[in-house]
């Protein structure tokens, strides 16, 4: 969708026809992954902001029997402020556009595909962009192959988490089992990915609108949990000092990973640059945080968006299928 298209579907499905063009809005939160606590999080600032712009707007905790009362309730479209599995992995996607209910960001393909870390990673591979080597391990027994053809250190990581949940720093062979147990706790699948000395940035997405790039720098041994939502010390630099030519470069590349997995709407791409700047595609976010900590409020801050417009413009993206005739998720690779 180009910006033309992008503009005339805002004129036409959000605030040019004021907040009662969004009927009653369900904003889906909290669920039952690891990433809950920020869900909640995420889901209570989106509800404020939509309330102070006007929209009729409903926190729903997404759990069991959710499907049954949210169907009563007549809401006419979705917010997902879900995060993890069972939210933003294309499982409340699908049941949503079987029940003819609009929703904000990425269709069930793209929500599958960024959520599974090892498949994006094939995806990519097969078009040429760059990720870190890596493996899937399925026993202890796999543990003895990641030294010989990964080395160490290695980041180790559930397939299906996010918000770095379960995920290791590894530096000897001795810690390679603890981690597999660490990230087999919360997934059946676990990724041993090689080690990528260097800065980590991210880069946010709004439909076809490339935010500004953000560096991340934690005096913790990566970007973990801690990291992410609760250390003090962790420091998000924007604008992110690297040259313009590059910025635009790792714009594209982001771009590119974010459209090849099928996701649309809004998301984050997150990526690593080596000591010689070469970039390193980590994975895609389809259901950023939006709290106090979290980047793409952050980024479009920089961009000149506040955050309550920029919930509204994620708002209007439950208009593409419905109403422009787009497919969700139908950005050209």
């Amino acid at each position: 969708m180009n910006t033309a298209t992008s503009d005339a579907v805002r004129n036409r499905a959000g605030r040019a026809d004021g907040p009662g063009r969004y009927g009653r809005v369900a904003v889906l939160m909290g669920g039952t992954s690891a990433e809950r606590a920020i869900s909640l999080e995420t889901g209570t600032a989106v509800c404020a902001a939509l309330r102070r712009a006007g929209v009729d707007a409903h926190t729903v905790d997404v759990g069991a029997g959710f499907l049954r009362e949210f169907s009563r309730a007549g809401f006419d479209r979705a917010f997902i402020a879900l995060h993890g599995r069972g939210g933003e992995d294309g499982t409340v996607q699908g049941a949503l556009t079987t029940l003819g209910v609009p929703f904000t960001g990425s269709g069930v393909l793209g929500s599958a595909l960024a959520m599974d870390k090892v498949r994006s990673k094939w995806v990519w591979q097969s078009q040429g962009l760059p990720t870190p080597r890596f493996l899937e391990i399925g026993g202890e027994e796999d543990v003895r192959r990641i030294e010989a053809e990964l080395g160490l250190p290695v980041m180790v990581k559930p397939v299906h988490e996010g918000s770095s949940c379960g995920a290791s720093r590894v530096v000897d062979a001795d810690g390679l089992v603890t981690a597999w147990h660490k990230a087999r706790q919360l997934d059946a699948r676990v990724l041993v990915e090689q080690w990528i000395t260097g800065a980590e940035y991210t880069i946010g997405i709004l439909t076809d609108r490339v935010l500004p790039v953000i560096k991340l720098e934690t005096p913790n041994e990566f970007y973990d949990y801690d990291a992410k939502y609760v250390a003090e010390t962790t420091r998000y630099i924007c604008p992110c000092g690297l040259p313009g030519t590059l910025q635009q470069e790792l714009g594209r590349i982001a771009l590119r990973a974010f459209q090849l997995v099928g996701a649309a709407g809004w998301g984050r791409v997150d990526l690593m640059l080596d000591e010689r700047r070469r970039p390193w595609l980590l994975e895609v976010n389809t259901v950023p945080g939006m709290t106090s900590h979290s980047l793409v409020p952050m980024a479009a801050r920089h961009a000149g968006m506040e955050f309550d417009d920029l919930v509204l413009r994620i708002l209007d993206t439950s208009f593409s299928a419905a109403e422009t005739g787009v497919a969700r998720g139908a950005g050209q690779p």
